[in-house]
């Protein structure tokens, strides 16, 4: 198969995310409204280009109150900025079908290189003939290397909410014509 534009189908896609709340749960949330352009081959993404975008303002976490204190400038800022970004920089294979896709990620108006690890969870038609891939992600950062530092400390020691931030992708992606 040769290098091929990919879109995502948001529909069956998810952009979602886990950090620890007062150190002994973890809150979950997703973003909404994200888009990425891939251009590869599925069975071989070393020569991949993969850009990916996400209006952080489509935050849900199923509390409003929460999700708001989050658009706000003790944490995401999105009135300056209002989206994260993330741009393939190198990609290595670690067997068969995964692979360490390291690239720039941005948020806040910083940029720090990011890896996920991403396996190619299949290729295939649809009913319609047309050729669709699945896609999973994950990685792990420190929000504070990305200027997210806010935070209250807790009576019985500890902290609000963690530093660590797990993201998880899954996505479902229809080559172009």
């Amino acid at each position: 198969m040769t290098k091929s534009v990919w879109n995502v189908d948001k529909s069956h896609s998810a952009l979602e995310f886990t950090v620890k709340h007062m150190m002994i749960s973890k809150v979950r949330g997703s973003f909404s409204n994200f888009d990425a352009t891939i251009e590869a081959d599925p069975n071989d993404l070393t020569d991949a280009k993969i850009e990916f975008s996400v209006e952080v303002n489509s935050i849900n976490t199923l509390n409003e109150d929460r999700d708001n204190h989050l658009r706000s400038n003790d944490f995401f800022d999105i009135a300056n900025h209002p989206k994260m970004t993330f741009v393939s920089t190198d990609i290595k294979r670690t067997s068969d079908d995964e692979y360490a896709v390291t690239g720039d990620f941005s948020l806040r108006g910083v940029t720090k290189p990011v890896t996920f690890d991403v396996t190619v969870e299949g290729v295939g038609k649809d009913p319609w003939g047309n050729e669709v891939a699945g896609f999973s992600g994950s990685t792990k950062l420190n929000r504070k290397d990305f200027g997210l530092v806010w935070n209250a400390a807790l009576e019985t020691g500890g902290v609000l909410v963690g530093e660590e931030v797990k993201i998880n992708i899954e996505l479902e992606a229809h080559k172009q014509a």
